[in-house]
């Protein structure tokens, strides 16, 4: 599918641990799946659906095939990126590329491993990312922005409709904002706009609070600190020991079940993660089962049924007549395909049907 989560971070905040941890959890996949590639900067993961066991007995499927999400390790982050410092120009170049952020921040204390700014302050650090990102946004529209208000003075079209969008988004640069709080405030027909500007600070972001083992299930001051910051951005918040990430990477699921119920945790940080990037970048799951696979696919959430079919295969798009479709409830519940059709639960739906998140789907379509 595509969707990217980059990962960025200031250098010892934890980042390359947290990425080692989901690449090797990748390459433990690729054995199972040798269709999916990995390349060196790049972790593809699937993403953790407890429907799809259910799913698969219920309807007799011999395999299970999760949907994918990536996540790209962005190296080059230091005060003064944004004029080059460091691999810089690399690296805003690579967060251009990704949908979503991740930015990794240090909350624990460790006299070995040294801070950068030579102090723990997790929010100072976050505000060091998002000053740099925002310095290149501004750079970026100031210099655009003069040749549109030319053309928009003698009444072209396509200034005019682009120009209100980048004055909104440049006086919340001025202001020391990021433009993703324009996210939520755009009309429809603004937000391609806004997308289209391609700018750094548009990209929704999660912050993912690297603690001590200890502090795993229950936070610290400093996750408080950064929690409290992202409610006042509508950003979302991870905590994750990336220390015990690494140790539950190389263990089998059994054992890695016990190792986390010891350290009073439910499930591994990266579970969390990986979900939390699939919810930031406003993605839903549909189902089709069959006897040889029950496999989830991914979706923007709003999708239509046409082009959810057209995710399988664009021919399906192209030539599609209707849905067959069943709730994840009542697949569950009536036990499968047949017995939902019998109970009557089994609807067959058009172009304009919405695909919700749970939808098992059957498609029919002309060849």
């Amino acid at each position: 599918m595509g969707f990217k989560c980059g990962i960025v971070g200031l250098p010892n905040v934890g980042k390359s641990t947290l990425f080692n941890a989901l690449t090797r959890t990748a390459a433990a996949q690729a054995a199972n799946y040798p269709f999916c590639t990995i390349e060196p900067n790049t972790g593809e993961v699937a993403v953790p659906d407890p429907r799809l066991k259910k799913l698969a007995a219920a309807g007799k499927s011999k395999e299970i095939i999760p949907t994918r999400i990536s996540f790209v390790d962005i190296a080059g982050l230091v005060r003064g990126a944004s004029k080059g410092e460091g691999l810089g120009n690399q690296f805003l170049a690579n967060i251009r590329e990704v949908d979503a952020i991740v930015h990794v921040l240090r909350c624990f204390e460790n006299d070995d491993i040294t801070h950068v700014e030579g102090r723990i302050d997790p929010v100072a650090d976050a505000e060091t990312v998002e000053t740099e990102l925002m310095l290149s946004d501004l750079e970026s529209l100031e210099r655009r922005i003069v040749q549109f208000r030319k053309r928009a003075s003698v009444k072209d079209k396509e200034a005019l409709t682009v120009l209100p969008v980048m004055e909104q988004a440049l006086a919340l640069l001025n202001d020391g904002k990021p433009v993703r709080l324009l996210l939520g405030k755009l009309g429809a027909d603004e937000m391609p706009i806004l997308l289209g500007l391609n700018l750094l600070t548009s990209h929704p972001v999660l912050y993912v609070c690297n603690v001590a083992e200890e502090d795993a299930a229950t936070g610290n001051e400093y996750t408080q600190a950064v929690e409290k910051m992202a409610a006042a951005q509508g950003a979302r918040v991870v905590v994750i020991s990336a220390a015990i990430e690494a140790e539950v990477a190389q263990l089998p699921d059994e054992e890695a079940a016990e190792f986390l119920a010891d350290l009073g945790l439910e499930e591994p940080g990266l579970d969390k993660l990986i979900r939390a990037g699939y919810d930031l970048l406003h993605l839903i799951t549909y189902f089709t089962v069959g006897p040889k696979e029950t496999r989830a696919w991914t979706i923007v959430k709003g999708t239509k049924a046409p082009q959810a079919a057209g995710v399988i295969h664009t021919d399906f798009e192209r030539g599609f007549i209707r849905a067959q479709t069943i709730a994840y409830e009542d697949f569950i519940a009536l036990g499968g395909e047949v017995a939902a059709k019998e109970a009557g639960k089994a609807r067959d739906e058009g172009k304009e049907y919405v695909v919700q998140d749970g939808d098992v789907l059957l498609f029919r379509f002309n060849t």
